[in-house]
């Protein structure tokens, strides 16, 4: 089960090979997992369960941080806390 601070996490870094890093909202994130799966010819097994891409992004959004699109070629995102700027 995720860690339920991660929940509270707003900003996700995405990887993803030949392009820089970008840091998206949890909501972007999610529809860029969802692309990322409607790519696919075939979903991994953990997924297949779930009838929709949006349902299958949210499991790997709690669960996982890597998705392999093809053999070599994964995609990956890491939660982060972007902190407010302090007093100048």
């Amino acid at each position: 089960m995720s860690d339920p601070l991660l929940r509270e996490l707003d900003h996700y870094v995405v990887l993803e090979p030949g392009a820089a890093e970008r840091i998206l909202t949890a909501a972007e994130t999610l529809a860029w997992l969802e692309a990322r799966l409607a790519g696919l010819a075939e979903v991994p097994a953990d997924l297949r369960d779930l009838p929709s891409h949006a349902e299958q992004a949210e499991r790997l959004l709690d669960t996982a941080c890597q998705l392999e699109l093809e053999p070599g070629r994964s995609v990956q995102w890491f939660a982060v806390r972007l902190e407010p700027p302090g007093p100048a």
